[in-house]
């Protein structure tokens, strides 16, 4: 069934069409970052917070409206990364009057007008022959490699490609904690927690901190970036022990 060219340029236009034609409800924070032209996102988001899906409505829309566009999804497994991309075909299974998939498989999807749509694993030496990518997303970020991240952003260069990286904390280190908290005005930054979500109820939530601790539950869905619980030392504790603050012992 084709799409009437008039919804399909609503669509083209507005990803939450997209979205709700797919038969979901966006929450507001959803709809805005959708509706963003941001190219560099940064998503802070708790556990069941509809960050995956947020990922994936982008990713279909840049196959659909930027014919001959590569999209790829990555994540620090490929059973990770390849659930994202089966959530992604369980969307365009559903759009009316889209393009058809000329080739699909269980990680890797080619639309009739040229898009294709790659699902990899979370190593930078599988990653490094793609170019000219249009849209990567980086699911669970806080847990990739540094050296992926590093690997990947050349690809964006050629085509002004966009970064989407999402995830909860993983502790006070590498590369999505420090984009985070570095102040760099490139990033869009969303941060939804738990209690920000419709979906997760309260007694659930108190159901969560009992079974896993606050720790954990700090981490996992109020998103503070929290120390390993096998740290002998804390990040502030490391950072007291050095100081700029020292004389030459000559003097």
């Amino acid at each position: 069934m084709l799409m009437a060219p008039a919804r399909d340029i609503t669509r083209a236009l507005d990803p939450v069409v997209l979205m709700r034609d797919g038969g979901l409800e966006p929450d507001d924070w959803q709809a805005n970052l959708l509706r963003s032209a941001s190219r560099r996102v940064l998503m802070l988001c708790s556990r069941q917070s509809g960050k995956t899906t947020v990922a994936t409505i982008k990713a279909e829309h840049t196959a659909l409206y930027s014919p001959g566009s590569l999209t790829l999804i990555v994540s620090p497994s490929q059973r990770q990364s390849g659930e994202v991309f089966r959530r992604l075909m369980s969307l365009h299974n559903k759009l009316e009057g889209v393009f058809s998939l000329t080739a699909e498989s269980a990680l890797r999807a080619e639309f009739s007008n040229g898009s294709r749509i790659i699902a990899l694993p979370g190593s930078e030496k599988t990653t490094r022959v793609y170019s000219a990518v249009n849209l990567i997303v980086v699911d669970e970020a806080s847990r990739v490699d540094d050296s992926l991240l590093a690997a990947i952003r050349p690809m964006l260069a050629t085509v002004n490609g966009s970064l989407l990286m999402l995830s909860t904390p993983a502790g006070r280190r590498g590369e999505f904690h420090r984009a985070w908290t570095s102040g760099d005005d490139t990033w869009h930054r969303v941060k939804v927690p738990a209690d920000q979500c419709p979906r997760l109820s309260k007694a659930f939530l108190e159901e969560e901190l009992r079974e896993l601790g606050p720790q954990m539950f700090k981490q996992e869905y109020m998103l503070e970036f929290v120390d390993d619980a096998e740290c002998m030392f804390s990040v502030e504790q490391i950072e007291r022990a050095f100081t700029s603050e020292v004389s030459a012992i000559w003097q």
